[in-house]
């Protein structure tokens, strides 16, 4: 079958982001009937010290979230049914999937087992309408699998991700190049690639609450206030974003860094960066249920002299606390952090659990805190 080629970085490129809605538990509710109607969460024991992995739409009513204990999601909703998760069988529902992508074009770029992007601008179809191309890939994956999935078009991998998110459950939202500012304007700053609950209630406390009010403000002051963040969310507010899609990623590591306006000197104002970065890696682990075991922190004094210090975790994890708790022993770990000024802070994980392996350990054998 004859390949698809990458198109021109000035070719007008059409992008599909699929994500399946709530995957592993909606697998579990396909394969047991006594599950139909019943609020399911898939994850750890809540007699234990369990974690979430995924739970349906009833029991998101209730406000049970992914990466949750287990154990407040039965406070939060007591009629739930607790399943181990199968990680072999959401392998291979997974690679169902992954054949109806395959028969669009060969240009899928997998962010774990539910949720890819694929450039369609050219395709095996010969469709010149990606819109439709996406409402043809959500039937069939209805039809070979039994299961519904969500997917947003736009002109790029940013705004095609936020589509998708638009009409959840079982949806499609298609953003039109010419459309993107008037739909992403009224939608939440925590919409963007990288901005996390903490990142967002500073921006709140900035001022910024919606996409727009971002667009509003100048690339100098965006910076001045949030270092390069700024400028990246300057960016993501006009929506901007070039990045290709890449075919058979295979992530190493997550991670995230902030350069400061001004030097800092205070260590506690550094400890509270270092959560907030925690919060941005941890939610990326865990969209891609890949959690690592490698903690790094990057810092770079303000004579650009730049330090990593590092720790291997004895399992691995995508929990904020856990990482926020490493990395903070880190921060201080022969270093002259509170001596000296800091111009940057980074945070990433590495280690990452092969694809293979499957996220067992980040949804039950994580200690909560």
């Amino acid at each position: 079958m004859k390949g698809i080629e990458p198109v021109s970085a000035k070719t007008l490129r059409k992008i599909i982001h699929v994500d399946m809605d709530a995957f592993y538990a909606s697998v579990e509710k396909r394969d047991r009937s006594d599950l139909a109607s019943r609020p399911v969460i898939v994850g750890g024991s809540p007699d234990g010290r369990g974690v979430v992995a995924s739970c349906c739409y009833e029991a998101r009513r209730f406000g049970v979230r992914s990466a949750m204990s287990s154990k407040r999601a039965m406070q939060l909703c007591p009629a739930a049914v607790f399943v181990h998760p199968r990680f072999d069988r959401y392998r291979e529902v997974s690679q169902q999937i992954r054949e109806v992508f395959l028969e669009v074009t060969d240009l899928v770029e997998p962010l774990s087992l539910d949720e890819a992007y694929l450039d369609v601008t050219k395709n095996r179809r010969d469709e010149p309408l990606a819109g439709k191309l996406a409402q043809w890939i959500r039937a069939e994956i209805r039809s070979r699998t039994g299961l519904t999935a969500s997917a947003g078009v736009g002109p790029n991998k940013l705004v095609a991700k936020i589509a998708s998110d638009l009409k959840k459950p079982d949806g499609l939202a298609i953003v039109p190049p010419g459309q993107v500012e008037r739909v992403l304007g009224p939608l939440s700053v925590g919409r963007l690639w990288g901005v996390g609950p903490r990142t967002e209630e500073r921006l709140n406390h900035l001022g910024y609450f919606k996409i727009e009010d971002l667009r509003r403000a100048s690339p100098d002051r965006l910076e001045a206030e949030l270092g390069r963040l700024g400028r990246e969310l300057g960016d993501q507010a006009h929506g901007r974003d070039e990045r290709e899609v890449i075919a058979h990623w295979d992530p190493k590591s997550r991670g995230s860094e902030t350069t400061f306006s001004e030097d800092i000197r205070d260590a506690g104002r550094l400890l509270e960066v270092i959560d907030e970065l925690a919060d941005e890696v941890a939610e990326d682990l865990s969209r891609l249920g890949r959690p690592g075991r490698t903690v790094t922190v990057k810092i770079r004094y303000s004579n650009f002299e730049t330090i990593t210090r590092s720790e291997t975790l004895f399992r691995p994890t995508a929990r904020a606390r856990v990482i926020s708790r490493t990395a903070r022993e880190l921060l201080f770990r022969d270093t002259e952090v509170g001596l000296r000024s800091v111009r940057l802070l980074g945070l990433s994980v590495g280690g990452l659990s092969s694809p293979e392996s499957g996220p067992e350990q980040l949804w039950l054998d994580l200690e909560l805190d």
